[in-house]
Parts: structure tokens; sequence; C-alpha cells
């Protein structure tokens, strides 16, 4: 678990050369940093909202489906209703590996986030941070992708 980085919380923090070179900017060789800094920003925001509610949303799923799962448990007991029962079955083992394929992205996308990004000391102070904030968009569109995509990778390998 600490390992893969779950255990305790990880600093994620900007590189020393980057920090000196946005303090170094005077007042008008800022102004296209306040601009890179609001559009990504606003992106991760969007991005952010995007994965709490989705994932949100499959746990609340898991939820239910536990919640309700002795009624369709029931129907076991008679011959004609086993179906129902194996059709619940297979849709709480879909929706539990969707818990699980969450929960892999997450740790997959910590783990990409921890890492520092590659600084170009030769560069702009704004082209600095708008690499670094398209590295970190870049990261998060595929932790999105990851998620929103769990259902349809459980359908193909349950064959649902």
């Amino acid at each position: 678990m600490r390992t893969a980085g779950i255990g305790s919380a990880q600093k994620v923090t900007l590189p020393n050369e980057m920090i000196k070179s946005i303090e170094d900017c005077g007042f008008f060789e800022s102004i296209p940093l306040w601009a890179v800094t609001l559009i990504g920003s606003l992106f991760i925001t969007v991005m952010s909202f995007i994965i709490i509610l989705t994932v949100y949303g499959r746990f609340f799923r898991l939820y239910m489906y536990t919640a309700i799962a002795p009624i369709p448990l029931a129907t076991f007991v008679g011959q004609p209703t086993q179906n129902i029962g194996k059709s619940f079955l297979k849709s709480y083992l879909a929706v539990c590996m969707e818990g699980a394929i969450i929960v892999r992205a997450c740790i997959i996308f910590s783990l990409f986030a921890s890492s520092p990004p590659v600084v170009d000391t030769d560069a702009a102070p704004a082209a600095m941070v708008w690499k670094y904030i398209g590295e970190l968009a870049f990261n998060m569109l595929v932790l999105v992708g990851a998620v929103k995509m769990s259902d349809r990778v459980v359908q193909e390998m349950l064959g649902l």
C-alpha cells in the first residue's frame, strides 16, 4: 500500500528552477503567466469535477447494488426465477470490477503526478508553466478516460 502511494499523502511541488524563474518575472512578463495559469486552472477544475462526479456515481451504484442484493439473491430459491439471481450476480461482479479499475487508475495517476516534470531552464517562464500544465492536463485526461471507460472495459471482459 505504501509503495502505491496510498499509505501516506505525497507532496507535489514545482521544481526549484521553475519557482525561481517565475519569481524573477516583472509585472508585464507575468501577464502571460496569469493567462496560462487561468486557462490551466479552469481546465483542471472542470476535469476534477468530471472525475469526482463519475467516481461518486459509480460507487453510489455499487452501494445501491449491495443494498438491494438480498432481493435478487432470494430468487435462487425457485427454479423459474434462478436466472434473475444469476444475471444479478453477473452485473454485481461487473460493478465491483468497475470500482477496482477506478481505484487502480487513481493509484497509477498518483504515481504519474508525483514524478517531477522535466524543466527546460532556457525557456521563458510562460513556456515552462504551459509545459507543466500541459503534462498535468494530459495525465488528468488519461485518468478521466480510464474512469469513464471502466464500464466498457468490464463489459468487454465479462461479455455483458
